[in-house]
């Protein structure tokens, strides 16, 4: 199980910087490079995800595993605004990661204890 979450965020790191870490490096660059610059970045994430939900799915439902995945997609993000992108801290990251610690309430409930 463990596996499946460092693999995620690997992924979610190459994932993040494919989508907007061409936003600070690449800005001057043509869109066909960055395009391609981001599709190869991509690969590797296809590289750690796909067997991440292979072995995910043996342990979590597919919503489960997909709200792991977006938490993990959440943290990656916040740490790459702020330490990468040099994006100031703002109470919004706190806000979404309220809203998805009850996201992960409501997926993971059946498997809590009842009183």
């Amino acid at each position: 199980m463990l596996k499946t979450i460092v693999f995620l965020f690997f992924s979610n790191l190459f994932m993040t910087f494919a989508w907007y870490g061409h936003l600070k490096n690449f800005n001057s660059k043509p869109l066909f490079f960055v395009i391609l610059f981001s599709w190869g970045v991509a690969f590797f994430e296809y590289v750690l995800q796909v067997p991440a939900n292979r072995i995910g799915f043996q342990y979590y439902s597919l919503g489960q595993l997909k709200i792991i995945q977006e938490v993990i997609t959440m943290i990656v993000f916040a740490g790459f605004a702020i330490l990468y992108m040099k994006q100031p801290l703002k109470l919004d990251f706190l806000w979404a990661g309220f809203c998805l610690v009850g996201a992960v309430y409501f997926m993971f409930r059946e498997g809590l204890p009842q009183s």
